[in-house]
């Protein structure tokens, strides 16, 4: 892994990075540890039965960090300041699913150092599971 992420010289609109992962029974429990959000319909399989969607649903915030390594791991990368996220959840997320998280360069502003992204998740059936944007600061060159 690079130190240093991809510049804002480098980033043009229609860049796109992803990373894919599927959800496990164990990052869902690790991720209510760290969250503190113990909601039934992630953690207990018989209150997620009595639930509109009949099993148990991995939290919507799990599906929006994947997000969030895309940025600091891929484009921009290393370096990044991530500065919003604005999220909406289309669709839920089951232990078992593979989700790939999108990131898509949609405004460059050099001026400020910033670029908005284009940002959805998609299951392994190509439906679209979280839909947004985010703001972020790549990283700045290293002075000589």
């Amino acid at each position: 892994m690079s130190l240093i992420g991809v510049t804002i010289d480098k980033i043009k609109v229609g860049d796109q990075a992803k990373i894919q992962k599927t959800i496990t029974e164990a990052d869902v429990i690790l991720f209510a540890g760290v969250s503190t959000d113990q909601n039934p319909a992630h953690i207990n399989e018989e209150y997620a039965k009595t639930t509109m969607f009949k099993k148990r649903i991995a939290h919507g915030a799990m599906t929006s960090s994947l997000v969030s390594a895309v940025l600091g791991m891929k484009l921009p990368g290393a370096g990044t300041i991530y500065m919003s996220q604005l999220s909406k959840f289309m669709a839920p997320v089951y232990i078992g699913d593979t989700i790939t998280a999108i990131v898509e360069a949609k405004e460059v502003i050099p001026e400020k150092n910033r670029v908005v992204f284009k940002t959805y998740c998609e299951n392994q059936d190509g439906k679209v599971v979280m839909d947004g944007e985010a703001l972020v600061m790549p990283p700045k060159a290293p002075k000589n």
